[in-house]
């Protein structure tokens, strides 16, 4: 039952994953340009479900955190230009899409919301799963919940900042993490080299399992980079923060400086040393990495679109 599950949960990943490739090659080719009379919108007769009335549709508050929350209740997702012309709504049929907050669903671009809008025609008809749609559930986090708390989103940040992943270096003296150590130096040290170079700081490497500490400037420099951030960008480095263990590696994505796959590559360093030395576990490291590119890829595509006109 246990390896049921986990390849269930595999195959829904990699779907997904695959869906934030063709999401990012779609939204490239999108013509943003493109008239919002254009896009079709489906007019029906309403049901007589609680949670949808005949203009608008918003999804429970357990949508960030459930695995399914209802049936597949539409026909087609679309989107249009938002009423007062500021931004891009998602349509389900004839229905508005709102937030789990019952806030109206207002996106800055269309690529964006062309990519959301995608999330929700993937559903199948037995069950909306929000575990599929991390696009839907980063631009409710944007809208509702980093406008309320910027400051403790930003605390906890810095808080974990001094441990950073990349900061953290296998002892070279230990034929066990030897080999872990040499990668660090190949794959690792160029980061911290941009590091110094963006910030004008020269971080400091620990070997400790308790850290250590950053000089302040550079703590101080990395806190303005967050303040200054707007929304759906801090919104996106936080995300990629959590599945990362690092907020260097996110800062440096925001600044141009890596990309997904490199990103990816430092962030499993050390685990990928070990499944080469002992082996892959089949229903765990495979779901872990299926995982981990769904939520940095995903959280890549929303920073990149939600630039976009």
């Amino acid at each position: 039952m246990a390896t049921t599950l986990a390849a269930r949960r595999l195959l829904l990943l990699q779907r997904c994953a695959a869906g934030r490739r063709l999401l990012a090659t779609a939204a490239e080719a999108s013509p943003l340009g493109k008239d919002a009379s254009d896009d079709a919108i489906y007019v029906g007769k309403p049901l007589s479900v609680a949670t949808r009335d005949e203009t608008s549709v918003a999804m429970p508050m357990s949508f960030m955190t459930g695995s399914v929350v209802g049936k597949r209740f539409y026909r087609d997702a679309t989107v249009r230009r938002a009423d007062d012309g500021n931004g891009w709504t998602v349509m389900l049929d004839y229905r508005t899409l709102k937030t789990p907050a019952k806030r109206q669903l207002k996106l800055h671009s269309r690529a964006l919301a062309v990519a959301v809008a995608a999330e929700w025609e993937f559903q199948e008809q037995d069950g909306i799963r929000p575990f599929t749609m991390p696009l839907m559930k980063l631009a409710c986090t944007a809208l509702e919940r980093v406008p309320l708390t910027r400051a403790k989103i930003i605390n906890n940040l810095m808080q974990r900042f001094h441990q950073d992943l990349v900061f953290c270096r296998s002892p070279a003296d230990d034929e066990l993490t030897k080999g872990v150590y040499e990668k660090q130096k190949e794959k690792i040290d160029p980061i911290l080299d941009w590091v110094n170079t963006e910030f004008g700081v020269k971080p400091v490497v620990y070997t400790s399992f308790l850290g250590g500490k950053q000089d302040e400037r550079l703590a101080k420099a990395v806190e303005t980079v967050l303040k200054d951030a707007n929304d759906r960008e801090l919104a996106s480095i936080d995300a990629m923060a959590s599945a990362a263990h690092s907020l260097v590696i996110p800062l440096a994505i925001f600044r141009g400086r890596l990309g997904v796959e490199e990103s990816i590559e430092l962030i499993r360093l050390e685990e990928d040393h070990q499944v080469d030395k002992w082996g892959l576990v089949e229903g765990g490291h495979d779901v872990d990495i299926a995982d981990l590119k769904v939520q940095m890829s995903s959280a890549v595509v929303f920073l990149h679109l939600s630039r976009r006109q």
